[in-house]
């Protein structure tokens, strides 16, 4: 009990440094992939009030949860972006920490592209030539039940349909909410469709996950930062290399990079809407509720967020790369968020 009351009064305490201290600017850290979004919304907010144009940095999903959960006050940031939902690690490192109220809110959809340079052909792939390409260890070749140190130097090697040119993919770090996604959505999309693999889950989640999930670290795949321009630019350098990032880094770039095709159908705004492109996700930001009273600007900026002009059907976010929630998804979101509805799991 006397736990219980210390880490109430620390929480208190830290508050009230927050608004004896008096900062005056909204901080924001996280995801690579939600911080165009943020941005635009950060700088419309600038504009259109008073407050300061909120501070973002682009830490990755990982980085910027482990900065939010680090407790209440003044040396904390107030928003985090992800682009996966929070863990159940995290809430809990959140909790112990005195972060105990938690808004989520979803802000919209985006698929991941795996693109390659204008220069070359499209590449017309499936999730399972996606993980036989990139994951650590794969079925042995030999055909029996057994796995084996992924031997794959080329894509040829993968698939015969596909290019004979060295597999060298760019991508996000483990930091990165779009690896999380990557791994969960492409790889193991892919690693399911061995069946004796598939079997795997029911008797060891673990080893299953380690498997499907597991990149593979012998220079096939290249960790580029969370910087997504950074591969879009690499790629254009590159034009035998594949790159990993979100589809609004991809339509922001049309003219240098094109997206590949996952098991027929290409990353687009209506096949990410409609949930038929095989690699897409919804895109989310959490509040430290604790921190809307103390901050100046943080009530009107979640309003800008989750307004229509930002995040409906003809939003301003729609042209950096958004996919909009639903009408009556967005109503319910609002409410919720306008009320501080508290994140539990």
């Amino acid at each position: 009990m006397k736990k219980l009351v210390l880490a109430t009064a620390i929480s208190v305490g830290l508050v009230a440094n927050v608004q004896a201290a008096g900062r005056d600017t909204i901080s924001i850290v996280g995801s690579s992939t939600v911080y165009p979004f943020a941005t635009v919304v950060a700088e419309k907010f600038g504009k259109k009030t008073s407050y300061n144009t909120p501070k973002i940095e682009s830490t990755g999903s990982g980085g910027g949860m482990k900065l939010f959960c680090a407790g209440v006050g003044l040396d904390t940031p107030d928003i985090t972006n992800a682009s996966r939902a929070i863990k159940k690690s995290e809430y809990d490192k959140c909790q112990k920490n005195g972060v105990k109220s938690i808004t989520e809110v979803q802000i919209g959809y985006d698929g991941i592209a795996v693109a390659n340079s204008k220069k070359s052909e499209r590449f017309n792939l499936t999730r399972k030539d996606l993980f036989l390409a990139l994951a650590d260890k794969v079925p042995n070749p030999d055909g029996s039940q057994t796995l084996v140190h992924n031997p794959y130097k080329t894509w040829k090697d993968v698939n015969p349909a596909l290019p004979n040119t060295k597999i060298e993919v760019l991508g996000p770090p483990p930091t990165s909410g779009t690896r999380d996604a990557f791994a969960e959505l492409a790889m193991e999309g892919g690693c399911k469709k061995v069946d004796w693999i598939k079997a795997m889950k029911k008797k060891d989640k673990k080893a299953y996950k380690a498997v499907c999930h597991t990149v593979r670290e012998d220079g096939a795949y290249i960790e580029a930062g969370e910087n997504d321009n950074l591969i879009v630019q690499k790629l254009e350098k590159n034009p035998n290399a594949l790159g990993i990032f979100g589809f609004s880094f991809l339509e922001q770039n049309d003219d240098k990079v094109q997206g590949s095709t996952i098991e027929g159908t290409g990353p687009e705004f209506e096949t990410i809407a409609d949930g038929s492109y095989p690699i897409s996700r919804p895109l989310f930001f959490y509040v430290k509720n604790a921190h809307i009273k103390s901050i100046p600007g943080m009530k009107k900026y979640l309003q800008e967020f989750t307004s229509e002009a930002a995040m409906g059907d003809e939003g301003y976010l729609l042209d950096k790369g958004l996919i909009p929630l639903s009408q009556s998804e967005r109503a319910a979101l609002r409410k919720d968020v306008m009320s501080g509805k508290k994140l539990s799991m």
